[in-house]
């Protein structure tokens, strides 16, 4: 049976909230028991299953209203009969009693769905953004991913590594809108990246196919009447060829330039040059090209959503990024890293809208792992 959380009080393993009722059955009969004057407290016993009805289970509540019962009935037959409470005051506990169990039946339920949809919420969470293993396609990687509904944890920005015969290529997206309808954009996406980039050897037709998926999804649901549902998604692909490690090959759907980290310094890639996914038929243009970036031994690419840029502190000013980053790097070499970038932009992130998120966050950082094969061929 499921115990609120937020309750510490447990021995050993073993809950003890049964003691709080307890106690305080135990303090009112002994108040009772001393009172001069003929003042009667003995009818506050029905306290008892009340409190025991927001701490304890079924059975612990029950327990405690036929232990009330039981003290108010002894406690009360102690006392000379013109100063009895009576009938009243029994009829008053025992009611007070079932109803104590009532509403702790209906907190245990509950408790029990609100598990339960938290599973749920897990199992979606670990879908759209699957554990990584260290070293995952040649690459020493590092995420984080800061829900804004703490309840939901999960939206539409999304990341992935997948490696496979081309090479090992990356995403990080960020799917229009929020809630179930984002998030199920999100795993259309996902569910093509991880099959096409273990595949496709071109980043370009990868490119295509992520676009056919978006504007499929989009026909898919407006089909079925949501006529509300994201329409685009902003998206940065990035490919790390196998057999030369001096570049790497990004594609960049209107999202936010990923910056390229190093204890020299930072810099960013070239801006999105290209319509997010979904809408490119709008443009005459079509798909935005594949670049090739320089990109040297020791270098770390970090990627973010518009959650970490477009964070706002108290005064209305966005969280300076590229700023922040760079003077963490030129303090601390080791900042560049992936495991410290991450912890350093959220950290930085969350510090500069003091902890109000008005949006989903996905941060990635991602280089290659020294000494690893880059063209490793392994794949899920």
């Amino acid at each position: 049976m499921p115990r609120p959380r937020w309750l510490p009080l447990r021995v050993h393993g073993h809950s003890v909230t049964w003691l709080l009722p307890l106690a305080l059955l135990l303090i009112i009969a002994l108040l009772d028991w001393t009172m001069a004057g003929g003042f009667r407290t003995i009818s506050w016993v029905v306290l008892a299953p009340a409190i025991a009805a927001a701490l304890c289970g079924v059975w612990g509540t029950v327990s405690a209203a036929v232990l009330a019962a039981t003290v108010y009935e002894v406690e009360d037959h102690t006392w000379p009969h013109e100063l009895r409470t009576g009938l009243p005051g029994f009829i008053l506990v025992v009611v007070g009693g079932a109803l104590a169990v009532l509403a702790c039946v209906v907190r245990v339920r509950g408790e029990r769905r609100m598990v339960h949809m938290q599973d749920l919420v897990e199992i979606t969470r670990h879908t759209v953004l699957r554990p990584l293993p260290d070293g995952w396609g040649g690459l020493d990687q590092a995420a984080v991913y800061l829900a804004a509904d703490s309840v939901a944890r999960v939206g539409g920005d999304f990341y992935d590594i997948q490696p496979g015969p081309q090479g090992t290529r990356v995403v990080l997206g960020d799917v229009q809108g929020k809630g179930l309808a984002a998030v199920t954009a999100a795993l259309a996406l996902l569910g093509t990246f991880r099959e096409a980039a273990y595949h496709e050897p071109a980043l370009d037709v990868l490119a295509h196919r992520l676009e056919l998926r978006m504007q499929r999804h989009v026909r898919y649901r407006v089909g079925l009447g949501y006529q509300d549902d994201p329409r685009f998604t902003t998206l940065v692909l990035v490919a790390f060829p196998p057999a030369d490690s001096s570049y790497v090959e990004v594609v960049n759907f209107g999202h936010e330039p990923p910056l390229v980290v190093s204890p020299d310094g930072v810099r960013p890639l070239p801006p999105g040059d290209g319509l997010p996914l979904g809408i490119a038929d709008l443009s005459d243009e079509g798909l935005p090209p594949v670049r090739r970036v320089p990109l040297a031994p020791g270098e770390t690419l970090l990627l973010v959503t518009d959650g970490v840029s477009e964070a706002r502190d108290a005064a209305g000013e966005f969280f300076p990024l590229r700023e922040r980053v760079a003077d963490a790097v030129a303090e601390d070499p080791r900042a560049a890293e992936p495991g410290p970038l991450v912890r350093l932009v959220r950290d930085g992130t969350l510090r500069h809208c003091a902890g109000h998120l008005d949006d989903d966050t996905a941060i990635l950082a991602v280089r290659r792992s020294r000494g690893a094969a880059a063209s490793e061929r392994g794949g899920e």
